[in-house]
């Protein structure tokens, strides 16, 4: 068998003694890596060129990509901002000490976790793993957004569950309490999460007749939006938002739509103005009939601002 035939068959990373498994003769390794087919990241171990980078570097150091890194690679919603993650099961032992250079030419920062389990190469480790590690790394927030990226994907099992409970610090656990399955990105549950600190009830992903479902409601009709980074590089779905909040203002909702750069990087610029609607009571109003309830309540008493709850 060709080299590259097998790490197509048996995964972009493999040893050496896998793709001998397969009917690859070390005459043809030879071959395949001295013709640029295949790639040799560290001694007895092979890839495809096209490769992710991240995967290079953690398997050049003797594990698999960990942490946020990961979490990307599993698909979840991650916040911006990482290092280079090598996660390496319970016991595995680093090859060289865990730096990459950039291609300015300089050092990244770069971790190493030890964890429950046995880091596979080529594999990615269990998310319940990679939610651990970003809870050690990051923020409470950029894990609660790839939490609920992952209940929202099923990417997480209530077994998976369990053990990242069992794991996480004592502080942190909470985020699991609150934690939904219905948040449509990660900007959805950075808001949620931030409002709820703030004492401000709120109900999510609400069909309201003649709108559709919306991302966030406060009290009777005051309506958040959290567009993704790439929604209004496109006019044709600037229009939609724009008809959206036509038809909300129509039935007696007011919206506020914020993007990417406002909820991640002027956080306070947001606060501001949804607290200022809340203050001015433009979320109380009796709710129009053509709400349907479709999600449970996030409550937390606190400010005097909490929204009423509507039927």
């Amino acid at each position: 068998m060709l080299a590259r035939s097998a790490l197509n068959t048996r995964g972009p990373v493999a040893r050496s003694a896998d793709l001998r498994a397969l009917g690859v003769r070390e005459r043809e390794l030879t071959r395949a890596v001295r013709a640029g087919e295949v790639i040799r990241l560290r001694q007895g171990v092979y890839a495809l060129p096209d490769v992710p980078t991240t995967f290079r570097h953690a398997t050049a150091h003797g594990g698999v990509p960990g942490c946020a890194d990961a979490a990307r690679m599993h698909g979840l919603w991650v916040l911006d901002g990482s290092a280079d993650h090598v996660w390496m099961g319970d016991a595995g032992a680093p090859h060289g000490p865990c730096t990459m250079l950039t291609m300015a030419g300089e050092p990244p920062t770069c971790r190493m976790h030890w964890d429950e389990g046995v880091a596979l190469i080529g594999e990615l480790p269990p998310v319940h793993n990679v939610l651990l590690q970003m809870s050690q790394c990051g923020s409470e927030e950029a894990f609660f957004a790839a939490y609920e990226s992952a209940l929202r994907l099923a990417k997480i099992s209530p077994a998976g569950i369990a053990w990242l409970w069992r794991h996480l610090p004592v502080r942190m656990r909470w985020l699991l309490d609150i934690a939904r399955s219905d948040a449509d990105s990660g900007l959805e549950s950075l808001v949620r999460l931030r409002l709820h600190r703030l004492g401000i009830s709120v109900r999510t992903q609400i069909s309201i007749r003649g709108v559709g479902e919306v991302d966030i409601l406060i009290g009777d009709r005051l309506l958040i939006e959290c567009d993704g980074r790439e929604n209004h590089e496109r006019e044709q779905q600037r229009h939609k938002d724009l008809l959206r909040d036509a038809a909300a203002a129509a039935l007696g909702y007011e919206t506020l739509r914020f993007d990417y750069a406002l909820i991640v990087h002027d956080w306070p610029r947001v606060e501001a103005a949804i607290v200022a609607k809340i203050e001015a009571g433009a979320h109380l109003r009796t709710p129009h009939p053509g709400i349907r309830r479709r999600s449970r309540q996030t409550t937390r008493s606190g400010r005097g601002v909490a929204a009423r709850d509507a039927p």
